[in-house]
């Protein structure tokens, strides 16, 4: 992935549904006395309906999207998951759901895995916002096992009752946040206006909700202005993943840090950054609806929030040490007595997935559990619960 502070052209068409979208928030900037927050923006950016970058329908994962993904990378990365899951269904006797399937092919690892061991639950349930996605979803899995997809069922919101694994690879990083600046004494927020037919950014003191929330970050004082993300709909998030679960675990992957990580005072540009054609940017204002807008995830607020809500914090690990504790050396032996003419390839997707300057240090896994007790696989090599 590439850093660039220049924005390549979008084709006419790309720049065509940008410019609807664009026109759909400035008129919410109209209504609502010149400006939205930024949270408010990056969500219409990303979900605004059939316009935003998630649920619109160009590519946005693999070689011809803006990223790739761990389970684009190596089916290696998916085995590993399913090793996981299989630990819990078998004890819990439930089914999986997926929130935000990609493009299908963690699912489709995980299903002929657990298959393969003879694990399969009656079900693999996929939450997704994007019907573009669900359709490359609905392809990927017929294509590579159709004899499975009758156990994959589509979801348009949480199940009322679920009892299993639910699983969310990337999904935290893709949930708005808002954005502020403290200086001094002074606590602002990011809003956006519209000027000089563009979208800009403009500072006002932060409401009460978020100076609170800042003000519990407890940021060391600094000379200089310091900018950074806090995401304020964990807790809401948590609490309906925790009454949609009756019994069973949680499982997040992202990439991020703890508190005292995310916000240390030498990272006082904040991690805010986009995504477009596999180049790295911080221009989230531009291209709007065609790029990926993200943050990195604060594992610290996800494990207070889980645990305001009910789950309890059974395991936080770097994604290296997960994989190694779920077998990663015995699929990676599997597969090249399998394919020896991929030992290459193969090795070098596990240096992707692992290695600390890759994802290996950089993605962590967290797992939240709910009527669930058992320690789990993944944790056994290493548990840094106690770092959060």
């Amino acid at each position: 992935m590439k850093f660039t502070s220049t924005l390549s052209t979008p084709s006419p068409e790309a720049l065509e549904h940008s410019q609807k979208l664009v026109q759909s928030i400035r008129e919410a900037i109209q209504q609502h006395q010149g400006f939205i927050t930024f949270r408010d923006y990056m969500e219409k950016a990303l979900y605004q309906q059939g316009l935003g970058y998630y649920v619109a329908g160009a590519h946005k994962i693999g070689q011809s999207g803006d990223f790739i993904t761990a389970p684009e990378i190596s089916s290696l990365f998916s085995q590993c998951l399913a090793h996981q899951c299989q630990q819990v269904l078998a004890e819990t006797k439930g089914n999986l759901l997926e929130l935000g399937a990609g493009t299908g092919k963690m699912a489709v690892d995980i299903l002929l895995t657990l298959e393969h061991y003879d694990s399969l639950p009656e079900f693999y349930y996929i939450l997704d916002l994007s019907p573009e996605l669900k359709q490359r979803q609905h392809h990927t899995i017929a294509q590579s096992a159709p004899h499975l997809l009758s156990r994959v069922i589509w979801l348009e919101q949480l199940p009322q009752h679920f009892k299993g694994v639910i699983l969310g690879n990337e999904v935290l990083d893709a949930m708005p946040v808002d954005v502020f600046t403290v200086q001094g004494e002074n606590t602002y927020e990011h809003q956006v206006i519209w000027q000089d037919q563009q979208f800009c950014e403009q500072l006002n003191p932060a409401p009460p909700t978020l100076q609170g929330a800042v003000t519990a970050l407890k940021l060391e004082k600094t000379a200089t202005p310091y900018t950074s993300e806090i995401n304020l709909n964990l807790e809401g998030w948590f609490q309906a993943l925790t009454t949609c679960l009756d019994q069973g675990v949680v499982l997040l992957i992202d990439y991020g840090y703890t508190a005292s990580e995310y916000y240390h005072p030498d990272r006082n540009r904040g991690t805010l950054i986009c995504h477009y054609q596999h180049q790295v940017n911080e221009s989230p204002l531009h291209h709007v609806g065609l790029q990926d807008i993200t943050a990195s995830v604060d594992f610290t607020a996800v494990a207070l929030a889980a645990d305001q809500a009910g789950f309890d914090v059974l395991g936080y690990t770097p994604q290296a040490a997960f994989l190694a504790s779920n077998q990663l050396e015995h699929f990676f032996s599997q597969q090249l007595a399998e394919f020896p003419e991929q030992q290459y390839e193969l090795a070098q997707q596990v240096r992707l997935l692992s290695l600390p300057s890759e994802m290996g240090e950089r993605f962590k896994v967290i797992a939240l559990g709910k009527k669930y007790c058992s320690h789990l696989s993944g944790f056994s090599l290493i548990d840094q619960k106690y770092r959060l």
